[in-house]
């Protein structure tokens, strides 16, 4: 039988403290039964329920954090019961096409989705010892990323961008565009794809926009979508990505699918994270956040991956916003430690018109080699990267020259980079919000862009594969 607690020992902020408890643990949930205003009389039926989690315990004392206002939370009649076990959610196959709010119940007016289990939401970091080495790509339809930083299948690769570059058109096109890559050559025996998509803080309108671009591309039906708006409780902030990876868990190994999860903001997680420590007074770190960040994001973030036995995959695409475009803040260098390379999106570009904004230089995706090649793309993919990269570096150097002795005193090869970097970031960077390219066709724009260098400038294809394609570029 469930002890009930009548009254609360304190209220701050969506942190409350009941004392007296007994049999209590760590994430475990609680129900409230906010009733009207003591009467002093006989106890008031309550009238509201509400649901926290203990995130402390000391002694009798129990710290819980509360995922709705506790503003009509009242010391005095408030009725605390413990559940006895962690937070759950009930998923089946059906939770594809909803839209559900950060705690994961429907907010579409669709009624309660079916559900076949239920699953505890913080789930656990997946086991080095049973993970499989990612090797098929994901397309995603976009040159910057596909030929660049390609995007391996249980690869966690985040974008780092800014506030104010387009980093929501972003993600709501990779949704649209992102596949398998069957096209391309991939390995036989592909699962079912699907995406799991969850928004934290993100504003209203931005919401609208996620919605309303996913049904009139006609991707809802094998989208997830879970929204926390800026104005929802910040404690649900912080399970949104963990029900959402735990949907996407199921469905990659108990239903085979493969499953590609993409997050925004990290930031708006990190911050509601600062929020929390300090109302339960702890000693900040850097910039004022908690010194156990680096640990969070590492459980969230390694919860990608293959499980060996499993046909399924977990893909994540985390999001996150620079603050004041500082790539050393504490939120992508510890991000930057945990996942497999980095997307980056650069000021600079976005003023020349150019979308999306990718800066490929410090751009890399540490598993695309393994991805890549004949088998998975095609053979000339790592050579012709290679070279795009290699070239756009000595761009850098030959625009850093003209600035200080002018375009017309440059080298005749010199004036050839400065050519090829505005063809490249208007062509291969640069592409329609709405252009959905293959991997042959980002090739193919690769190799028409290096034929605007002299041949003999092109030393990091090899000698076989650039005659081979050679003539056929030009």
């Amino acid at each position: 039988m469930a002890i009930e607690y009548l009254g609360l020992s304190e209220i701050n902020g969506p942190m409350i403290v009941v004392e007296g408890v007994e049999g209590a643990f760590y994430d475990e949930i609680v129900e409230f039964g906010v009733g009207s205003a003591y009467t002093g009389g006989a106890p008031v039926e309550a009238q509201q329920k509400k649901l926290g989690r203990i995130v402390e315990i000391a002694g009798d004392k129990a710290v819980i954090q509360v995922f709705e206002s506790t503003a009509d939370m009242s010391l005095l009649n408030t009725r605390t019961r413990l559940t006895g076990r962690p937070m759950e959610i009930g998923l089946s196959e059906d939770i594809l096409g909803r839209t559900l709010n950060g705690l994961g119940k429907p907010i579409d007016g669709l009624g309660p989705v079916r559900t076949e289990v239920f699953r505890d939401v913080n789930g656990q970091p997946m086991n080095p010892c049973t993970r499989e080495y990612p090797r098929n790509y994901i397309r995603t339809g976009i040159s910057a990323i596909d030929g660049l930083t390609t995007l391996i299948r249980g690869q966690k690769l985040p974008i780092f961008s800014g506030n104010g570059l387009p980093h929501d058109e972003l993600a709501a096109q990779i949704v649209e565009q992102a596949s398998l890559g069957e096209d391309a050559g991939a390995a036989d025996g592909e699962g079912e794809f699907a995406i799991v998509f969850a928004a934290m803080g993100v504003k209203y309108d931005v919401a609208e926009y996620f919605k309303r671009t996913f049904e009139e591309c006609g991707v809802s039906s094998h989208v997830a979508m879970f929204l926390n708006l800026s104005n929802d409780p910040v404690a649900e902030r912080l399970i949104t990505p963990k029900v959402a990876l735990t949907t996407a868990e199921y469905l990659a190994f108990e239903k085979n699918m493969h499953i590609l999860v993409i997050l925004t903001d990290m930031t708006s997680f990190a911050e509601a994270m600062r929020e929390v420590s300090s109302l339960k007074g702890e000693i900040p770190s850097r910039k004022g956040y908690p010194g156990y960040l680096y640990s969070e994001l590492a459980c969230l973030y390694e919860r990608a991956g293959i499980v060996k036995g499993s046909e399924g995959s977990v893909t994540q695409i985390p999001i996150l916003t620079m603050p004041n475009d500082d790539i050393t803040h504490p939120i992508p260098d510890l991000t930057g430690y945990i996942t497999e390379g980095q997307i980056v999106l650069e000021r600079a570009l976005h003023q020349k018109n150019i979308y999306p904004p990718v800066n490929v230089l410090p751009s890399l995706s540490r598993l695309m080699k393994d991805g890549i090649g004949a088998k998975y793309t095609r053979e000339d993919h790592q050579d012709v990267a290679n070279q795009l990269f290699s070239s756009y570096a000595r761009v850098g150097e030959a625009r850093d020259l003209a600035s200080v002795i002018g375009e017309d005193e440059l080298s005749p090869i010199d004036k050839k980079y400065l050519e090829f970097g505005t063809a490249f970031e208007q062509k291969f960077v640069g592409q329609g919000r709405n252009e959905n390219r293959t991997i042959e066709e980002t090739l193919a724009v690769g190799w028409e862009l290096l034929h605007i260098l002299p041949k003999e400038e092109l030393d990091r294809i090899d000698t076989k594969i650039l005659e081979k394609y050679w003539d056929d570029a030009s």
